[in-house]
């Protein structure tokens, strides 16, 4: 008699959501993109695994479907929704493994809701886990030694059927070589930058593009390494694709980079402003933003190109006042920014920002990103120059500010948003859409307001120090 054929090892990857109103399945719209994190992990399992994958943002997830390991991929933001579905799966007998940012920043703590956690990037760890689980050997703690050759690209076939901003999302490098106070993504990559071969993402490009899509580079600084941003730059030229990326203000003053963005099809570029006071950038370990000439200088030299600008300010720095937070929506609308954003400072794991207010006796949460009483929006310390609730609200009046139709009728008319018919298009879509989106994230609880579970733990596996350590 032959043996029954043994069946696959199923493996269920799950993107969750920052959170949910009461009583509503609807979800913030520009949100809605395709999570490259998933499909790396499917990418990175062996291709005899069954793959499933269920994105909290656009459906139920079926927890009673069997499967036999449970990814998820956590950020801050997530963290809370993370654990609720964990604790799920983990009560029907399934286990989790976790990773991400989050789990790496704060691995004691997101070691409590997992089976397995994954401290540092997956491409050296993944297939290791899901070989152990086959085996029956997990580990309870999987750490990178040091960072991975960028060589897998990302398994978009769990996307099918899923309906997604029509944006493709690519992935050049990781990491950027910048020190910013309030940035998690300097402590997750040690300030280091890594990247892909230039070949294999045009490979990519070839395979993923459709004719009218927009590429979003999701570099978190595309030229922290300019030689190499160069590179594929010169490369996307045959490609005739339309793209957007984001850059600190360095590549708005280098000329050759800004003539290959503009020949490869760059639309334009994400620039983390900040602030235009010099006080608060340095505060911010970011006065470089001041250099030849700052942020005025720069939108200029990107407006030579063709190139428009997304610009992103963020308040509540010991020098901002209700002045400084006017003068920087003035900025961005008197300079035609073709969308910009207006936000507190939030103090995320493993940042300088974080230990310091702590240090000072300022956070009003011990852990906001899992406190049941924390909303979006809200201002988790205690600033110094006006209360957590008018910090809170003067960021929303400059979003309306900037987003009143009068503004946005006045932005529209700057030559470099309306340059041809696509841009024009995508400005007014775009601006409408973020429009909306003031008060549609605004307030909203992290993770699903009506779920009742209960959160399972189990003890971590680190000595309380060494969660400090890092």
């Amino acid at each position: 008699m032959s043996a029954l054929p043994q069946r696959p090892f199923r493996l269920t990857i799950v993107h969750p959501c920052v959170g949910r109103r009461p009583g509503t399945r609807r979800y913030v719209r520009t949100w809605q993109m395709e999570p490259i994190p998933a499909a790396m992990l499917a990418a990175l399992a062996p291709p005899d695994v069954e793959k499933r994958f269920y994105d909290d943002r656009l459906e139920p997830i079926p927890y009673d479907q069997p499967t036999d390991l449970v990814a998820i991929s956590v950020e801050t933001y997530t963290a809370r929704r993370a654990y609720q579905i964990a604790s799920e799966f983990r009560r029907l007998g399934v286990p989790v493994v976790m990773g991400g940012f989050h789990a790496t920043l704060c691995p004691e703590e997101t070691a409590e809701h997992c089976e397995s956690l994954v401290i540092g990037e997956a491409e050296a760890l993944f297939p290791e886990v899901i070989d152990d689980y086959r085996h029956g050997r997990p580990q309870r703690v999987y750490r990178a030694a040091s960072r991975p050759r960028l060589t897998a690209t990302p398994d978009r076939s769990i996307f099918q059927g899923k309906k997604y901003l029509p944006i493709r999302l690519v992935e050049f490098a990781r990491g950027c070589r910048f020190h910013c106070d309030f940035c998690a993504i300097q402590s997750f990559f040690d300030a280091t930058h890594s990247h892909r071969a230039v070949d294999d993402v045009v490979r990519e490009l070839h395979q993923v593009c459709r004719p009218g899509q927009i590429v979003f580079f999701i570099d978190d600084n595309l030229t922290s390494g300019m030689a190499e941003a160069k590179e594929l730059m010169r490369a996307l030229i045959p490609l005739r694709i339309r793209w957007v990326t984001q850059t600190a203000i360095n590549g708005a003053f280098d000329d050759e980079a800004l003539d290959l963005m503009r020949r490869s099809g760059c639309i334009g570029a994400l620039i983390g402003f900040e602030s235009l006071d010099p006080l608060t950038l340095r505060q911010m370990n970011k006065g470089f933003n001041l250099m030849r000439g700052g942020p005025r200088e720069a939108v200029a030299n990107m407006r030579r190109f063709g190139l428009s600008v997304y610009g992103t300010f963020i308040f509540g720095y010991d020098h901002d006042s209700p002045e400084t937070m006017r003068a920087a929506v003035q900025f961005a609308r008197d300079e035609g920014l073709f969308i910009a954003a207006f936000n507190h400072i939030t103090p995320f794991p493993g940042t300088p920002l974080l230990r310091r207010l702590e240090s000072e006796g300022r956070l009003l949460y011990n852990a906001w990103w899992r406190d049941p009483r924390y909303r979006y929006n809200m201002v988790p310390f205690q600033p110094r120059t006006m209360s957590p609730e008018e910090l809170a609200r003067r960021c929303i009046e400059a979003r309306r500010a900037f987003y009143s139709w009068p503004s946005i009728a006045r932005r529209g008319l700057h030559r470099v948003n309306r340059r041809d018919s696509f841009v024009a298009r995508s400005f007014w879509a775009i601006n409408a859409m973020h429009r909306w989106d003031i008060d549609g994230r605004n307030g909203l609880p992290l993770g699903d307001a009506d779920w009742r579970g209960e959160l399972l733990c189990v003890e971590s596996p680190f000595a309380p120090q060494e969660a400090v350590k890092r």
